[in-house]
């Protein structure tokens, strides 16, 4: 399948002006935050941008106040001191500051598994069964409700931090005492066994595009944190799949991204039941990894657009009117 980009709105990168990229902040995610940081802020510089790095929200307000920054390039990940949980865009919808990524609404929405999974049942996306752990919930319960192995994670990290995959009765316990060190809610999902696979979408012209799947294949039994920033030995194969397989799953990323109310750019994670065929959606990355082993890159790259360029689209969505409407991959 062919992906068509509309050529990009501009080629002066005066018309940004002064662009804080920001990264690091306090979230669980933050050392892959700066490794993302610091790729996006040598890409734009290299193509002219006045672009300088800004480590965590509070140092950016001093940087607005002082009347410093003229967009925002927002690299941070993860919530409660990350950028991906609707708090810093609400910020800088306050302060008149133009930025990148999803809105209040798609940020916060995407941040929460649970809730991401209520709207696309609503909306008839397949997601996994699951069952929210609410506090003094009986785990043991809810295992047997799902039947084992599942998933036990926090409803709102990213990066694979606090997940436990679970294959029996006795690990419970443990797993749920690990995700609850994180804040918010808890959830179980259940185990689907097959391919996982990535989706990034990104906005142009046009409207928002699905760039070509990326199947992972993790050296070990899944794809924990260790196999997306560590290990050297997880295989990328992009595009994931050919024909009518990979346009499906670059619809069903495409109908999730604009269901969950995301804008701009995103990754929206799924997997491919082995035994049935089914798609899955599992989540959104609103502010995904910009690092040498992220999968927005690799499949911007399948498509003939570069890292450099690839910063300079998703700061472009940052522009007024930089996107009108939604078309189909």
């Amino acid at each position: 399948m062919t992906v068509q980009f509309a050529p990009p709105r501009t080629s002066d990168p005066a018309v940004f002006g002064r662009v804080a990229v920001l990264m690091g902040g306090t979230s669980a995610e933050r050392e892959v935050s700066l490794d993302s940081g610091s790729a996006v802020l040598e890409a734009l510089r290299a193509r002219g941008v006045d672009a300088f790095a800004v480590d965590g929200i509070p140092a950016l307000i001093e940087q607005i106040r002082a009347g410093g920054v003229d967009r925002v390039f927002n690299i941070l990940h993860g919530n409660k001191g990350g950028g991906e949980d609707g708090v810093l865009q609400g910020l800088l919808e306050a302060l008149g500051v133009p930025y990148t990524g999803s809105d209040v609404l798609g940020s916060a929405l995407s941040m929460d598994k649970i809730r991401t999974k209520q709207v696309w049942l609503a909306s008839g996306l397949p997601t996994p069964r699951y069952v929210r752990l609410a506090p003094g919930s009986d785990v043991h319960a809810a295992a047997r409700e799902l039947g084992l192995p599942v998933f036990i994670k926090p409803s709102s990290e990213g990066s694979s931090v606090g997940v436990s995959r679970v294959l029996d009765d006795a690990d419970l316990d443990g797993a749920v005492e690990l995700a609850a060190r994180y804040p918010g809610e808890m959830l179980m999902e259940q185990l689907v066994v097959g391919d996982e696979l990535s989706v990034p979408v990104l906005a142009s012209r046009d409207g928002h595009v699905a760039l070509p799947s990326t199947r992972i294949v993790p050296k070990g039994e899944w794809y924990d944190y260790h196999a997306k920033y560590i290990a050297d030995d997880t295989q990328y194969l992009c595009p994931g799949y050919e024909g009518a397989d990979e346009d499906e799953i670059r619809q069903l990323a495409l109908a999730a991204f604009i269901a969950a109310g995301c804008r701009g750019w995103g990754r929206v994670d799924i997997l491919r039941d082995r035994a049935s065929g089914q798609f899955h959606l599992l989540e959104i990355n609103t502010a995904p990894g910009m690092t040498s082993h992220s999968l927005m890159p690799k499949a911007a790259r399948q498509v003939g657009i570069e890292f450099e360029e690839l910063c300079w689209r998703v700061l472009e969505s940052s522009l007024p009117e930089s996107t009108v409407g939604d078309v189909q991959p």
